[in-house]
C-alpha cells in the first residue's frame, strides 16, 4: 500500500504535467502513450508467450509504435494500411515460419497491436480533438476513481466474489461502489474543468453517462487483463511500477475508456 501511496504522489502530477504542457509542435502526450504502449506490448507479448501463443513480438511492437505515431498525423490513408497490414502480415509469417499453431499465432500478433497500439492511440487523437487537454484529463481521472474505489471497497466490505476463476479478489461490492464512483467522480470533474479558462463539451446528462460507460468498460478491462493473466499463470504482467506490477496491471482499466470516451464525444457531442 506504501509503495502505491508513493507511486501515485510522482506519476500523477507527472501525468498532469504531459497532458498540460502538450503542443502541436512538441507532442509530449505521444511521447507518453507511446511509452506505455510499447511497455504494455512488452508484457502482453510475455503473456501471450506463457499461454503458448507464440506472437511476433518485434513486429507487434513495431506496428504499435506506428499506430501511435498515426493518430498524431491524421492521417486516415496511413492508418488503414497499417491496419490491413496489421492483419495480413503476421498471418503470412504463421504460414511462412512454420508455427504449430498458425491462426494462434496469428492472432495474439494481431490482438496486441489492437489492443496496445490501436486503443492506446485514441489518447492521442482525443487529446488533439477541441477541449482534448480537458477531455484527455476527463478520461483518465474517472477511470482512476473507479479503480481506486472499487479497490478501497472491496477491500474492506468486499463478500460475494465476482469472478473467482478469473479474479478472486473482486468483489461484487467493489464493482458496484466502482461503477457509482465513476459518474460521481464525472460530475466534479465538469464543475472543476470548467471553472476559469478550461472548458469540457458535455452537458450535465452527457457527463452521466459516460461517466456510467467509463465505470462499465474500466472493469471490463480490468477482468480482461486479469483472465490473461490467469491464463499465462502469472500474478502480475511485469514489475515496472512498484506497487502496481507491471503496466498492463496499471493502465488495463484506461485502455477501453479512452477508446469509450474519444467515439461517444465524435458521435455524439459533436
Amino acid at each position: 500500500m506504501k509503495q502505491r501511496i508513493i507511486t501515485a504522489l510522482w506519476g500523477i502530477p507527472l501525468l498532469l504535467a504531459f497532458i498540460y504542457f502538450d503542443t502541436h509542435w512538441f507532442p509530449l502526450i505521444v511521447f507518453l502513450i507511446a511509452a506505455f504502449a510499447i511497455a504494455g506490448a512488452v508484457e502482453f507479448y510475455r503473456l501471450a508467450a506463457l499461454s503458448e501463443g507464440q506472437p511476433f513480438t518485434i513486429f507487434g511492437i513495431v506496428w504499435v509504435m506506428l499506430f501511435v505515431a498515426s493518430a498524431h498525423f491524421e492521417r486516415l490513408d496511413f492508418t488503414s494500411s497499417l491496419l490491413a497490414s496489421a492483419v495480413a502480415l503476421p498471418l503470412i509469417f504463421s504460414f511462412g515460419f512454420r508455427r504449430e499453431k498458425p491462426f494462434l499465432s496469428w492472432g495474439w500478433t494481431l490482438a496486441g497491436i489492437l489492443y496496445m497500439g490501436w486503443m492506446l492511440s485514441r489518447y492521442v487523437a482525443l487529446r488533439e480533438l477541441a477541449h482534448g487537454r480537458e477531455l484527455v484529463i476527463f478520461a483518465i481521472f474517472s477511470t482512476f476513481a473507479c479503480d481506486t474505489v472499487a479497490f478501497f471497497v472491496g477491500r474492506a466490505w468486499g463478500k460475494h466474489h465476482m469472478t473467482p476463476t478469473i479474479s478472486p479478489k473482486k468483489t461484487w461490492e467493489g464493482a458496484v461502489a466502482g461503477f457509482i464512483a465513476a459518474p460521481a467522480a464525472a460530475l466534479v470533474l465538469h464543475i472543476i474543468l470548467n471553472l476559469g479558462g478550461w472548458e469540457l463539451p458535455l452537458s450535465y446528462a452527457q457527463t452521466t453517462i459516460l461517466g456510467c460507460l467509463i465505470g462499465l468498460f474500466a472493469q471490463l478491462g480490468d477482468l480482461l487483463e486479469s483472465l490473461l493473466k490467469r491464463k499465462a499463470g502469472v500474478k502480475d504482467s511485469g514489475s515496472l511500477i512498484p506497487g502496481h506490477g507491471g503496466i498492463l496491471d496499471r493502465i488495463d482499466s484506461l485502455v477501453f475508456t479512452g477508446v469509450i470516451v474519444y467515439y461517444y464525444v465524435i458521435w455524439v457531442v459533436v
